[in-house]
Parts: structure tokens; C-alpha cells; sequence
């Protein structure tokens, strides 16, 4: 059966009367935002905050207040909502896999489009830091390099506002507001500026053009007039945060609740700051919206365009004594959503539980395409017609490992963690879940609920094949070897000997002296647990030191270079 949109165009589609001609395939402007959580006006979540172009949108369609990411993760999400198969089922669970190893057949979304008849194009972030170049007809910056990032200015002399704390600090945490303009910028407002052009000219197919703003990510470099408008003494926390919410939370909540993210940034007196900041790099992104959606409507497409709007993973700001992502409580998981459909209602606000996992069912629904058998089999397209129809589904958001996930209803959230600990919230009345309900006894048949709804048959966690790790920088014997300064939990790294004789691994302790871990033969490599800030040194058989490896804050590998 032809949705109502198509039937819609079809119609328009007809011309002078007595004309007939094939329906018109509605275009469709696919807009990700990357790391952006509630802080929209149309979601209230910061009293603060200024997103005149979200809002805009939001009013112009429909705006889902219930949706629920697939991963907390820009990796595991994003590849859920390209590939339209959540993470348990693909086996994407983290940001340390690459895509194409786990799934080296599966057709994304602009692939499928174009195989029907779209021309697909995109620029900006996506993917997680590739752009999977056979998936598109065209891309900015070009699709042969596989990065998808224009030029954007970088500050040198960094950090500018936050110090680094140790090894374990990711190296882009860091906020301030720059003396320039946009263009000189560059950054988003190329990709805006790009995505603008393509809506500009004619086109002789219906496209799917994707447009990726990365900024709220890190680091929150803005130029300043986005900063003015948040003056930093009258800057405030957002409304989901309470000092003593971790008192209620089971041991795998606590332990993953407070980070040394939150904790640096407060004891270097930069809260506020960063707070400002990250308000400031909504400012930013809602203006680049602005320009997309300005564009549009000055554009021979503007009534036959479908455009979806999303964000990968919402963001912590200090709630649950948190900073960053990664976590499956709301302020992490629960993302902007708005769908506007040629035709459709205006203003429509949806609260079901729906998930980005379903965005590719629902474009093949409005675009009158076939679903692939193998993805999601939700398609959001009834709630576009009707928000309050039927909605028998819960969200389901992986966190890492199948046994690990949260679930959201319509009022009740659920989390479980992979050593059996549950929380349970009552969403409706406990909006930033600050009580947790799963031990309360007059909530026992609710969780009995909550735990039917866990997903099924999930696959285990493929390893990461060695050629895809990030590689440490090799240190050659003439510089000096440091101590080791261990900060930060341990992970493995794969040494891997590349020279023609054997090799002795050892480790430096923080006073400075080496501590034996065996050798590698030729060719050989030797995985190795450690943790962040540790110094490895490598010396031949000779007992002659060649160099040394400093490891970062992840799983990596180590090659010793042939001399």
C-alpha cells in the first residue's frame, strides 16, 4: 500500500490535467549532529540554551521526545543507524572496531538509495572517522581519502583551557572561543556551506544528501560571538544535576558514574567554563543548521524533501558525577529526533520509546522502497501520521557488551549491567532518574516487565584484528627512555617484532628501572596487559637498548621497526 506521502506526490506529480506521469520520489536531507544531548530548547534541557534553527525545525514537524540511541558510542550508533541492524544483533558494540571488519557486506543507507534510483551524496562526520567511499556517488571533503573532516582551524600551543590530568585524558577535552569568523573557521561551515551548493542546483534524480555538523564533539572551539550570549557567571548546571545521585545506584552504576573527567575539570576550577562551552557549541551548531535548513528553503527542492535530523549520543556535564558518553542513563542515551515529511503535521510531538536503529525502515517507508529483510523491522512512519498510535516497542540501547543494555518504555527506563545489577526508573515522575527503583519491592513486578523486553540472541563481541588497532609512536634509542607514570585502567597492547632477530620487552618501572616481560622471536608479536602512561623498552639480544613505546589510553599496537 502507497504511504500517504507518496500518494501525496503522485498527485503532484500529474501536472496539466490529463497528464500522467510516474510519482516523484521525495528527496531525503539526512542531518546527524554529533554529541549533542537535551540542551535544545524544544526539549528543555538547559533553561539556558540558545537553538533558535532546532526549534524551527522542530516546529515544522515532528519532534520525538522519547528517542533512544542505539549505543552511547559514536561507532556502535552510527553504524546502527546506517546499516539499520542494532548492535547486538551486528555485533558493533564499541568505538575500538572498525565497521567494515565486523560487517564487510553490509549496504548502507545512501548505498541503498542510490541502488534505487537515488543520487547519494554527503560530507561532514557520518561514519566514525571514515566515509566508506563505495557507499556514495559523491562526497566533501573528497570520498577517495576516507576522512571526512574539512579544514578547520586548530589552535596551536594546546591545551588552551584544560590541563591534561594523565595518560587517560582524551586528548581533544579542551574549550575556547576564538577570535574569528566562520568562514575562517572553516570546520562546519564548510560542510553547511557545501551541503547548500547541492541543495542549490537542479538534479535529474531524487537524492539523499547527508549533512554531518560535529560540533557539540570536542573539542568545543567555537569562534567567540557564539560564547557571548552565555555570560560565565550567570552560567548554570543543567536541571539533571544533583550532588548525591549516586547513593541509590548498585555497584557497576557507582563504579562507572564518577570519572576523573568530572573530577579534574572542577578541581581546575573549569566547570562553568566548559558548561559555556559546550552551550556555546550548540549555539555553533544550531547557526550551521540554520544555514542547511536556510538553504532548503530557497531551493527548487524545499516541497519534496524529507529531512531527519538526529544525534549519535546524548552528553554528560557532570550529572551522575559523570563526563562524556558511554554510560545508559538518559542525559546519555536520550537524543534529538525530528522528522519532517512534505505534507505532514506541523508541530506534531511524538513521546513513544523509538530508537535511530529504525531510521532506515522508516526512509524505505516514506520513500515507497523495499525494506531490506535483514534490518530493524520498526518503521516510525505510524507515528508520523499519528503520534499517539500504537507503539508495542521499547528502545533498546547496547552498552558495550550483550549483557549490558538499557531499555526505555514510554515511563520506565531499565538498566542492566553485565554483572547482574539492575536500575529501574519511573521516567514519567523522575524525569533525570535520580531515584532508583529496582530494589524497592512495590516495583518487583515492574522490572519482571522491564526484563521480558532485554534483546534476544545477541552476538558475542568479535576481537578487534590487530592490523586495525591504532599504532603507538616508536621512540628509537636516542632518546632518552622515561619511568613509567600508570594512571587509568589496564588494557592489553600487541608488540609486534619487526626486525630479523630477536627482541626483549621490558617494563620501566616509576622509578626508572626495567623489569623483564620475555622476548619476541622474529616476525613473532606478543599481547601484552598494561595500562595508560606505561613505558615499554625494547633491547636486542646483546642486552642494547633500541627504544621505547609510551602507552596512550587504549588497546594498541606496538611495531618495532626493521633497522
Amino acid at each position: 500500500m502507497k504511504t500517504a506521502l507518496t500518494s501525496l506526490l503522485a498527485l503532484l506529480a500529474m501536472g496539466a490535467p490529463g497528464l500522467t506521469a510516474a510519482p516523484v520520489k521525495p528527496n531525503v536531507l539526512f542531518i546527524s549532529v554529533d554529541d549533542l544531548n537535551d540542551w535544545i530548547g524544544c526539549l528543555g534541557g538547559h533553561p539556558q540554551t540558545k537553538t533558535p534553527n532546532f526549534d524551527r525545525l522542530a516546529r515544522s514537524g515532528t519532534l520525538f521526545t522519547n528517542a533512544y540511541c542505539a549505543a552511547p558510542q559514536c561507532n556502535p550508533s552510527r553504524t546502527a543507524i546506517f546499516t539499520g541492524i542494532p548492535p547486538h544483533r551486528s555485533g558493533v558494540y564499541h568505538n575500538g572496531q572498525k565497521m567494515r571488519d565486523v560487517l564487510p557486506d553490509a549496504e548502507l543507507l545512501p548505498k541503498y538509495f542510490s541502488r534505487h534510483g537515488y543520487w547519494s551524496a554527503g560530507s561532514g562526520k557520518l561514519l566514525h572517522y571514515f566515509i566508506d567511499a563505495a557507499s556514495w556517488d559523491d562526497y566533501s571533503p573528497a570520498k577517495e581519502k576516507e576522512d571526512p573532516f574539512p579544514p578547520t582551524f586548530n589552535p596551536p600551543n594546546r591545551p588552551i583551557s584544560l590541563p591534561v590530568g594523565g595518560p587517560w585524558q582524551y586528548v581533544e577535552t579542551d574549550w575556547a572561543a576564538l577570535e574569528m569568523d566562520d568562514p575562517t573557521y572553516g570546520g562546519d561551515w564548510n560542510v553547511t556551506q557545501w551541503i547548500g551548493g547541492q541543495l542549490q542546483r537542479p538534479h535529474d534524480k531524487p537524492f539523499f544528501l547527508a549533512c554531518g555538523i560535529y560540533r557539540p564533539h570536542e573539542p568545543w572551539f567555537v569562534p567567540k560571538s557564539y560564547f557571548e550570549p552565555f555570560p560565565l557567571d550567570s552560567v548554570q548546571p543543567g536541571p539533571g544535576y544533583k550532588e548525591d545521585d549516586l547513593d541509590d545506584l548498585p555497584p557497576a552504576g557507582q563504579k562507572l558514574g564518577p570519572n576523573r573527567y568530572f573530577e579534574h575539570i572542577r578541581r581546575q576550577g573549569q566547570w562553568k567554563q566548559a558548561l559555556q562551552a559546550y552551550l556555546a557549541s550548540i549555539h555553533y551548531a544550531d547557526a550551521m543548521l540554520g544555514r542547511v535548513l536556510d538553504a532548503l528553503e530557497r531551493s527548487p527542492h524545499r516541497d519534496n524533501t524529507i529531512v531527519v535530523l538526529w544525534s549519535d549520543h546524548g552528553w554528560h556535564l557532570g550529572e551522575k558525577q559523570h563526563w562524556q558518553k558511554y554510560t545508559g542513563w538518559r542525559i546519555c542515551t536520550r537524543v534529538p529526533l525530528m522528522i519532517r515529511v512534505p505534507g505532514g503535521q506541523a508541530g506534531a510531538v511524538c513521546d513513544q520509546p523509538v530508537s535511530l536503529t529504525d531510521l532506515f525502515h522508516t526512509l524505505t517507508e516514506l520513500c515507497d522502497l523495499p525494506p531490506p529483510a535483514h534490518i530493524s523491522a520498526n518503521s516510525l512512519a505510524p507515528l508520523l501520521r499519528n503520534p499517539q498510535a500504537d507503539w508495542p516497542h521499547a528502545a533498546v540501547t547496547q552498552l558495550g557488551a550483550p549483557d549490558e543494555y538499557a531499555i526505555s518504555t514510554q515511563s520506565w527506563r531499565y538498566i542492566h549491567y553485565r554483572n547482574g545489577d539492575e536500575e529501574l526508573y519511573d521516567i514519567a515522575a523522575d524525569p533525570h532518574e535520580w531515584t532508583n527503583l529496582a530494589a524497592q519491592p512495590a516495583h518487583a513486578a515492574k522490572l519482571v516487565e522491564m526484563r521480558k523486553l532485554a534483546p534476544r540472541q545477541a552476538v558475542p563481541v568479535p576481537p578487534v584484528p590487530v592490523a586495525s588497532l591504532p599504532e603507538l609512536k616508536w621512540h628509537p634509542v636516542a632518546e632518552p627512555v622515561p619511568p613509567s607514570k600508570p594512571d587509568g585502567g589496564p588494557f592489553d597492547v600487541v608488540f609486534i617484532n619487526r626486525r630479523a632477530d630477536p627482541v626483549e620487552l621490558l617494563w620501566m618501572s616509576p622509578e626508572g628501572k626495567p623489569k623483564s616481560y620475555g622476548g619476541i622471536e622474529p616476525g613473532a608479536q606478543k599481547r601484552q596487559s598494561t595500562r595508560p602512561g606505561s613505558v615499554w623498552m625494547i633491547r636486542d639480544a646483546t642486552g642494547k637498548v633500541l627504544g621505547h613505546f609510551q602507552v596512550g589510553d587504549r588497546t594498541s599496537k606496538a611495531i618495532l621497526p626493521a633497522p
